[in-house]
């Protein structure tokens, strides 16, 4: 799926994650894992690159710049412009540490931030609805 192809921000194709800054080539959406995974179900093939974190249980999608700014939903933090995120190397996608859950190929980096939110805001209805 990635083979020798890296995204232009991609510092070489080292072992280790890189700590990127937010807000220059894309924006980060964090997510805790459960409510993550949900949303993954429902965007499906609609999904770009996402990094799980597996240590602290969570995921990022990766938006462009700036189109989730505005969000405000429970348990999503967005990371633009001040933050930075550990991106791993395109060929890790099994832990520990950062690894891809879907990795990021040609054409594929970033996810259409309304297809995020409205899978995001759906996952939460969801789970209001499910609770007693």
């Amino acid at each position: 799926m990635t083979g020798s192809w890296s995204p232009r921000w991609m510092r070489g194709d080292g072992t280790e994650a890189q700590l990127l800054p937010a807000g220059r080539w894309w924006d980060a959406v964090r997510v805790p894992l459960d409510l993550g995974s949900q949303a993954m179900r429902r965007l499906g093939d609609e999904t770009g690159a996402v990094i799980t974190d597996g240590y602290g249980r969570l995921l990022y999608w990766l938006v462009r710049p700036g189109s989730a700014a505005d969000w405000r939903l429970p348990g999503v933090q967005v990371l633009g412009a001040g933050c930075h995120v550990a991106v791993p190397p395109t060929h890790r996608t099994t832990g520990p540490g950062p690894h891809w859950r879907v990795p990021p190929s040609r054409g594929h980096e970033c996810t259409s931030a309304p297809a995020l939110h409205s899978a995001l805001r759906d996952s939460l209805s969801h789970d209001r609805c499910a609770t007693p």
